[in-house]
């Protein structure tokens, strides 16, 4: 909490934010905020000897462990009413946890490894909960290298994690590509964790040019014979179930996607990326109109993440359809949609993410919700690229008719983390959901990336996360780019979880209810 302003400010700064104004609470959010909820969850899970009790388990009829971790206590009960989160367990798995605990208690040999730990340069929490993860769920001390982008919040992290410093268990370092290039070959790092680009990922791994990565693909001769552990983004798809929708409802989830997409000012791996809608939906234009109407009332952000523009360009390039929304200021890329984007897996706007503040629309042929999901999960599984996020908008009343064929859906659904009426951001910040891409992608194709990190919980074969909401969430979300009080919400809440009080929690209500 010492470093929780300065490390905020200085975030807004580069971001081009004004540090007093409400918008200035994201960083609080998304940096002090989010590592302060891990670090209350790793306590919990170290005092229960990393096997801490979920507070509901159970198998669904096809054998598979669901596990509830959200709210696990009162606090959040009260704090995120209708909220809950699940992890599910792989099939065939059991819903063990904390294995590393359970070796050391069962030896006395206790070995360890060194982890490089390549920071990302778009979220300050993120290399502080990578690892944390490799630290605690992973037993690996970790020398972790800032990412140039961010690297003025390196001064912040060493500060709040001296203590781990101190004791020789975390270094932080700082140096372009060329330094992340030597430290993944030097001998004395044993495990790489990346938070970043799949290309970034591919150059350590295959190579540093196409030529080269395509050879040694070819031959199975990797570059880099070290284990490497991924989080490398997505093209996240919106799904919007057909349901009947009020004036108010479709206003709502307006707002709530066109957040999706400018949070971070669109530098985020579950930026909203495609939204799917169904041809039969009677509300389907009204319903894009809203979501224009939205995003074009959201003020333009610095584009302050490197390549952004050349990105942007190129789907010009790709969509002469494409149309900006709203106002653009200097060094800001508009808010850009782009209309009737066929549902082709070859399609540029499916397989490229584009990083930066451009939605794809796309319809699929269908008049129902039963009819949409039967085509809508097999599309977004097999023809938009990535599987670390996805998202479904679906009302109350759509959700009780069709309760079979969404939970079948969901089960379906091969993304690490799912969000049903939320924005899969959410999840992030949760200590005891996990965080990365579905199980299974290859070294050669590794698409979001492989392994997880967060999973507080300590369950040792996650498959994905699950967070349901309520379809109109009250008080205003938090990640929802017009919410009016945001930076006094964040630091209350800053200070409640560092030292929870009944006086604090009311100082946080109260703060969200002038959202």
């Amino acid at each position: 909490m010492t470093v929780a302003e300065p490390w905020a400010i200085a975030a807004n700064i580069a971001k081009g934010i004004d540090p007093q104004s409400a918008l200035a609470g994201e960083d609080w959010l998304t940096g002090p905020v989010a590592i302060l909820l891990t670090l209350q969850g790793l306590i919990k899970t170290l005092e229960a000897n990393g096997q801490l009790k979920p507070p509901e388990i159970a198998r669904r009829a096809d054998g598979q462990w669901v596990a509830q971790v959200f709210p696990d206590n009162l606090l959040d009960q009260l704090m995120w009413l209708g909220f809950q989160g699940e992890v599910w367990i792989e099939p065939d798995q059991p819903a063990t946890q904390g294995q590393i605990y359970r070796k050391i208690a069962q030896s006395n040999l206790q070995h360890g490894a060194v982890s490089l730990v390549l920071g990302a340069g778009n979220v300050s929490a993120i290399s502080a909960l990578d690892s944390l993860h490799k630290l605690f769920a992973e037993n690996q001390v970790v020398l972790l290298k800032m990412n140039p982008v961010n690297a003025y919040g390196g001064e912040f992290l060493e500060k709040a994690l001296h203590p781990l410093i101190q004791a020789g268990f975390l270094a932080v370092v700082y140096g372009d590509a060329e330094l992340g290039g030597y430290l993944c070959q030097h001998a004395q790092i044993e495990a790489i964790h990346i938070t970043g680009s799949h290309h970034t990922h591919d150059a350590i791994v295959w190579g540093s040019t196409p030529e080269e990565q395509q050879q040694r693909r070819a031959a199975q001769n990797p570059i880099l014979t070290k284990p490497i552990t991924s989080e490398l983004g997505c093209v996240t798809p919106i799904l919007i179930v057909p349901g009947i929708w009020s004036v108010g409802d479709i206003a709502f989830q307006a707002r709530q996607v066109a957040s999706m997409v400018t949070h971070n000012a669109s530098f985020n791996c579950v930026a909203a990326k495609v939204v799917i809608t169904a041809s039969g939906w009677p509300q389907r234009d009204e319903f894009l109109h809203y979501l224009h109407q939205a995003l074009a009332a959201i003020p333009p952000r610095k584009a302050y993440y490197p390549g952004a523009h050349d990105r942007y360009q190129a789907f010009l390039a790709h969509y002469p359809q494409a149309t900006a929304l709203g106002t653009c200021i200097e060094d800001s890329i508009p808010w850009t949609v782009i209309p009737a984007v066929p549902p082709h897996a070859d399609e540029y706007a499916l397989r490229t993410e584009a990083f930066c503040g451009v939605l794809a629309e796309v319809t699929l042929e269908a008049t129902d919700a039963k009819d949409f999901l039967a085509k809508a999960i097999p599309f977004v599984n097999e023809s938009v690229w990535g599987n670390l996020s996805c998202v479904l908008l679906v009302d109350s009343n759509t959700q009780r008719r069709y309760k079979p064929e969404l939970y079948k859906a969901i089960a379906q659904l091969k993304y690490g983390a799912i969000g049903i009426n939320v924005w899969t951001g959410m999840m992030f910040m949760l200590a005891g959901a996990t965080w990365g891409a579905f199980p299974g992608n290859s070294l050669d194709d590794v698409r979001s990336g492989r392994g997880i990190v967060h999973n507080a919980y300590l369950f040792d074969h996650p498959q994905k996360t699950v967070l349901r909401a309520p379809f109109r969430i009250f008080p205003t979300p938090t990640w929802f780019a017009d919410h009016k009080n945001l930076r006094q919400v964040a630091k209350h809440y800053a200070n409640l979880i560092a030292n929870p009080s009944l006086g604090k929690f009311l100082r946080v209500i109260l703060a969200a209810l002038k959202g």
